[in-house]
């Protein structure tokens, strides 16, 4: 438990010690920090042995001899080890930061430098079935010279994005954590430097196993972690950002020299032989680093403390499964969750009445019932005299030989708890593996009944329901503009906007409890992160459907694969909704019981299809698959065991792949089906292309101009990007109709010689009018430009609001437009203006034309008009 004092540069004793080496006698100041504890508990003696020993070893190695003002043997002394990964190195540090906690590292890979720490409680825990391990990982966007975008600039809640590396984190580990150990253990990463090329999750996974090994946790095997990408034909470990924006893998692996734990990524329709040679290279990778990281344990690890690991009783296994037997093996054929719930939740508090209250007595000492057990709790008789040949004499009594009554057996609450869970499990393997039948009475291949409905909802863009067994998810497709996009604020992502996102909510009601409704659970974002990641790769380009898609899973009834049951119904949904998908895709969770020769099995692995919340629960692996018939788009794997193989890998991605197959079957089922057009109640799109450098132009001033256009018009909004693209959303085609007609004379390029009709005048000045030819777009016609006669003032002949038809017949270098009346009348006009401008809207007759109501010659002037509108 001591660390060589000389190589961490710090003192030997744990860590939840506070000391102070300002004087010769601080020796003495761990004495008082020892907590009281309870003399006759064992975990109270367990607990004093620790402190006593690390007490001695500090006073042993601390004297007033040495504390003087010597402080060198205080100063960080670091450690570093160079780990070869793909085509270039990792840093790993420790000694140097966080020399009081059980163990810290830094990762460092380029200018990207990851720091973890892992630290335990001074006592422990309650004894449970779940390792008392938290782990919080956090990216200061002081890493990259940021700060945030939001009104708080320090870093508080954890964002999504560091929520699912937390989880990345969390599910390697676990696996490697011996049973009976209760020290709340707490890991902590912080990103302390990103260079926008290195990304630091897969880091955080190596920093944190290296951390954990480095520390007193009692883990059996060394983690790490690397990412896998395929650019071109090339597989790529730890690619760089730029890399992989060309990739079409995203794999992240974690694993011990040996096996495998945890996969999770996404791809584009990637076949099930690439991803296993993906993962090959990845566990290659993982493989060197951990032979690296075994020489830094030896060299600098803390002692393990295994003595801290605390077992239910040997013997407590046999008498639950004496006491459970039978019923335990009917309660386990009940083919319904919640009545097999029920069942095994009464077996349980009969366990534990015998076994915490009653008293129990094994088998063949002695016979009887529960009943009899009282009788056994209470004094034996008086030995009885015997008396011999009908004599009793000094020395010669007797004594009747009788059997000593056993005493019954206690044990405490939380132990009979444990084994009563393990033994459940073991039951519930053994019949998968003896009987070739699940809980619910499938066969390992056979997937449960699948129902789906399309269009429950009316007012919703596109809804789906869809029911897999006793699993349910309901899916909502919601579309909007951008205003709906989510935001990102995160270290990595260089996109500032999302446009399609996937929520995923698992309420206590969709299990049967009672429990706390608030902010999304780690899992719930893991969940809906996965079938997000599933169904992006089917989505159009924004080009194609200019909609930001928001998509809800809300899980009403669960018992497993609830993650891949909102991959189903998402898509679904998005067909309802009208969305243009490229591709149907669906997803399935695969199980697995590895040892079988326990249970009479030959010992090859056996994998479950469609695993329900049991076999979850007591199987050795959790594999979520999704694609469509022929490649995959997204996937996730934990591991409850110390790993699994390649090819234990391969036959779960090939038995996945026939039961995706399946579940798209009977998708394609769907009653009533997707309706495979826009909800009448769906926002309306239109898009349009302009010049680049005339979206200023429909801005305006300070955005006036926009926020006029969709006043005038009734549109929801306008959407402008700097490369041209103007997205209308209304409700209605006629307000995109009058936006659109707005917007396209803003942004038309006037050219020399275009003729504007019936434009109307805005200004008037001494040496002409200004013409609105376009909303927004006026130019000057000059006096001279007005009329073929002599116009002595402008505002003689013409008035605001008046309308004219004008030629552009210049464009200044300033961009000035000048435009002419005159030049569209005929040369020989005798009319005054005012009757000219009453004839405006009227087409102009050709240059050299004469109008017949102006001709000389001709004597019949109604008829003449009649001649003229024909020609017009």
């Amino acid at each position: 438990m001591l660390a060589n004092p000389s190589v961490h540069g710090r003192p030997p004793f744990s860590p939840s010690f506070s000391l102070s080496y300002s004087s010769c006698n601080s020796w003495l100041f761990p004495l008082a920090r020892v907590p009281r504890l309870q003399p006759f508990s064992s975990l109270g003696v367990l607990r004093m042995r620790r402190r006593v020993s690390t007490i001695r070893a500090y006073m042993a190695s601390e004297s007033p001899a040495v504390c003087g003002d010597d402080d060198e043997r205080f100063a960080p002394q670091a450690i570093s080890v160079k780990i070869p990964i793909g085509d270039r190195h990792i840093l790993v540090e420790t000694g140097h930061i966080g020399r009081q906690a059980s163990a810290s590292v830094t990762v460092t890979d380029g200018e990207t430098i990851v720091y973890s720490s892992v630290c335990l409680a001074d006592v422990p825990s309650e004894p449970s079935d779940f390792f008392p391990l938290s782990v919080n990982y956090q990216e200061r966007l002081s890493a990259a010279g940021r700060t945030s975008g939001g009104f708080f600039k320090r870093e508080g809640r954890a964002k999504d994005h560091e929520v699912l590396i937390c989880r990345l984190i969390d599910r390697p580990l676990r696996p490697t954590m011996p049973k009976g150990f209760y020290y709340e253990t707490q890991l902590l990463s912080w990103v302390f430097s990103y260079d926008g090329l290195h990304s630091p999750d897969c880091l955080a996974v190596t920093a944190a196993g290296i951390a954990v090994a480095l520390s007193e946790v009692p883990n059996t095997k060394i983690i790490a972690g690397v990412r896998v990408g395929i650019v071109g034909d090339r597989f790529i470990v730890n690619p760089t950002t730029e890399e992989m924006k060309e990739s079409e893998l995203d794999l992240i692996i974690a694993g011990t020299d040996s096996a495998i734990l945890m996969i999770e990524g996404y791809c584009n329709f990637l076949t099930e032989e690439r991803l296993l040679q993906a993962v090959e290279v990845g566990q290659a990778a993982v493989r060197g680093i951990c032979k690296e990281v075994e020489q830094l344990v030896r060299m600098c690890g803390k002692p393990k403390m295994t003595e801290a690991i605390k077992l239910p009783p040997a013997e407590l296994y046999r008498h639950v499964e004496d006491i459970s037997g039978d019923e335990l093996v009917r309660a386990l054929q009940i083919r319904r969750k919640i009545p097999r719930r029920k069942a095994l939740s009464a077996l349980e508090d009969k366990v534990l009445a015998v076994l915490t209250e009653i008293g129990y007595v094994a088998k063949g000492e002695v016979q009887g019932t529960a009943d009899v057990l009282v009788d056994l709790l209470e004094d034996e008789d008086e030995d009885e005299v015997v008396v011999v040949d009908g004599e009793v004499d000094e020395g010669d009594v007797h004594i009747k030989p009788v059997s000593r009554k056993s005493t019954p057996l206690l044990f405490s609450e939380v132990d009979v708890k444990l084994v009563f869970k393990e033994v459940t499990s073991k039951f519930l393997r053994k019949r998968i593996v003896e009987g070739g039948k699940r809980s619910d009475g499938r066969t390992p291949l056979e997937i449960r009944p699948i129902n789906a409905q399309c269009g429950l909802l009316p007012r919703s863009h596109g809804s789906a329901l869809f029911t897999r067994g006793e699993t349910q998810s309901l899916a909502v497709v919601t579309l909007g503009d951008k205003q709906m996009a989510q935001r990102i604020d995160n270290l990595v992502d260089t996109e500032e906007l999302k446009r399609f996102y996937l929520q995923y909510s698992f309420p206590p009601s969709c299990v049967g409890e009672v429990g706390r409704m608030g902010a999304p659970s780690r899992r719930e974002i893991g969940h809906g992160m996965l079938a997000e990641r599933a169904l992006e790769p089917i989505l159009p380009s924004d080009g194609d459907f200019p909609y930001t898609i928001r998509v809800e899973s809300t899980i009403t009834e669960s018992n497993g694969s609830s993650s891949m049951a909102s991959v189903c119904g998402g898509c679904l949904a998005l067909l309802d909704a009208g969305v243009p998908v490229k591709r149907s895709v669906a997803g399935i969770a695969m199980g697995m019981v590895l040892d079988t020769k326990e249970f009479g099995g030959d010992g090859t692995p056996l994998i479950l299809s469609d695993i329900s919340g049991s076999e979850d629960a007591s199987g050795d692996m959790d594999l979520k698959i999704a694609g469509d018939e022929n490649g995959i788009t997204a996937f996730q794997m934990d591991i409850k065991i110390g790993g699994i193989t390649l090819p234990v890998m391969q036959q779960a991605l090939l038995q996945a792949r026939d039961g995706r197959r399946h579940v798209l079957h009977e998708m394609s089922k769907c009653s009533p089906p997707p309706s495979k057009k826009l909800s009448m109640y769906a926002p309306l799109i239109h898009v349009m292309k302009v010049k680049p450098e005339k979206v200023n132009a429909i801005i305006g001033s300070g955005g006036k101009k926009v926020k006029s256009i969709i006043e005038e018009t009734g549109v929801d909004s306008i959407e402008t990007q700097d490369d041209g693209i103007v997205k209308i959303t209304a409700k209605d085609l006629s307000s995109i109709e009058k936006s659109k007609a707005i917007i396209a004379n803003l942004t038309m390029v006037p050219t020399v010689g275009d003729i504007y009709r019936n434009c109307e005048i805005k200004s008037i000045a001494t040496y002409g009018v200004f013409v609105e030819i376009a909303p927004g777009r006026e130019g000057l016609c000059h006096i001279s430009e007005l009329s073929s006669d002599f116009v002595a003032k402008a505002d003689d002949v013409f008035k605001v609001g008046d309308r004219l038809d004008v030629k552009l017949i210049e464009i200044n270098e300033k961009g000035h437009l000048r435009l002419s009346r005159r030049a569209l009348l005929p040369d020989s006009e005798k009319t005054s203006p005012n009757q000219q401008d009453s004839n405006s809207t009227e087409e102009s007759t050709p240059s050299g034309d004469v109008p017949a109501e102006q001709d000389p010659k001709n004597k019949a002037p109604s008829s003449r008009r009649k001649v003229s509108c024909s020609t017009s």
